[in-house]
C-alpha cells in the first residue's frame, strides 16, 4: 500500500499573523555610554560600593572616573566618596585587594603583604635590587614631582644620569610632561607600579615626615627666588617659568 503524504497543513509554518523576526536588532548591542547606565543613583552606599568592586574586578584595567559617572549615572561627590568607603574597607578588613587611584583613574591591585606569594604564582622576581643612588633619586622624584633631570641633579649634588635610568628601567618613574622652560626639558614622576610596589594607594598616602627646619628653608628659598623674578619682571611657579632655579640661592 503506498505510503501516504503528510498533509501541507501539517507542516510547521510561520503564521500569517506573526511579525517577521529581525535578526539584526535581536543581537546584543555594545555598552555605549548612558544608553546601558545603571540607576545606581538609587542604591545605598554599601551597594554602590558592591557595583564598583565588581566593576573594577572584571575591567582588569584602571578605569576612569569619567567612565564609572556615565555608566552608573551617579554624580562625582557620590563616585568618590563610595570608593573612599571601598578603598577603606579593603585596608581595614585585611583583605587581599587594595584600591588604587592614581589622578582620575582606579584599580584594584593586589595587598602588598602578598607580593612574594603573587610573584611565586606568576614567576616573577621577588625583588628589584635598586641601588643606593637609585633609591634617593626615588626619593627625590616622589617627592617633588614632576621635576626636571637638573633640578634632581642639584637637590642630589651629582649626576643621575645613571640612577634615573634605572628607574625607568624598573617601571618605577616615568616621564610626565615638558617644563614649560627654555629648552623644555623633560618632566618626571612616579608611575602606578610605584604606589603597587610600595604599599601605596596614591601620592596622597606618602609618609611626610616632620621637619619643620626644612620646610623653613624651603620658605626661605621661595621667597628669595620670588624676589628674583620681581626682580626681573617674570611671575610664575618654580621650575616652569623660564628662570633656572636649579642655581643655588643663598637664605636670608
Amino acid at each position: 500500500m503506498p505510503r501516504s503524504k503528510r498533509p501541507l497543513a501539517d507542516v510547521a509554518a510561520p503564521s500569517p499573523a506573526a511579525e517577521p523576526t529581525n535578526t539584526a536588532t535581536a543581537a546584543p548591542l555594545p555598552l555605549d555610554g548612558a544608553a546601558f547606565a545603571l540607576p545606581a543613583s538609587m542604591l545605598a552606599p554599601e551597594q554602590l560600593r558592591s557595583v564598583l568592586e565588581s566593576l573594577l574586578f572584571v575591567a582588569g584595567r584602571p578605569l576612569q572616573i569619567g567612565e564609572l559617572r556615565r555608566l552608573l549615572l551617579v554624580d562625582e561627590k557620590r563616585l568618590r566618596e563610595a570608593l573612599r568607603g571601598l578603598a577603606e574597607e579593603c585596608e581595614r578588613g585585611g583583605r587581599g585587594i587594595r584600591l588604587q587611584q592614581v589622578d582620575d583613574s582606579v584599580q584594584l591591585v593586589s595587598a602588598p603583604e602578598n607580593a612574594r606569594y603573587v610573584a611565586a604564582l606568576l614567576g616573577m622576581p621577588t625583588q628589584a635590587k635598586l641601588t643606593t643612588a637609585a633609591l634617593e633619586a626615588l626619593a627625590v622624584v616622589a617627592y617633588r614631582q614632576p621635576i626636571t633631570r637638573s633640578q634632581l641633579e642639584f637637590i642630589r649634588g651629582v649626576n643621575s644620569d645613571r640612577a634615573l635610568a634605572s628607574l625607568i628601567q624598573f617601571g618605577l618613574a616615568m616621564e610626565v610632561g615638558r617644563a614649560a622652560t627654555v629648552g623644555r626639558p623633560a618632566l618626571f614622576g612616579t608611575t602606578p607600579e610605584f604606589l603597587q610596589q610600595f604599599g601605596l594607594t596614591s601620592i596622597e598616602a606618602l609618609p611626610r615626615p616632620d621637619l619643620p627646619e626644612a620646610v623653613a628653608r624651603e620658605e626661605r628659598r621661595a621667597e628669595a627666588a620670588q624676589r628674583i623674578r620681581a626682580a626681573v619682571g617674570v611671575d610664575g611657579v618654580d621650575g616652569v617659568d623660564g628662570v633656572d632655579d636649579t642655581a643655588p640661592i643663598a637664605a636670608d
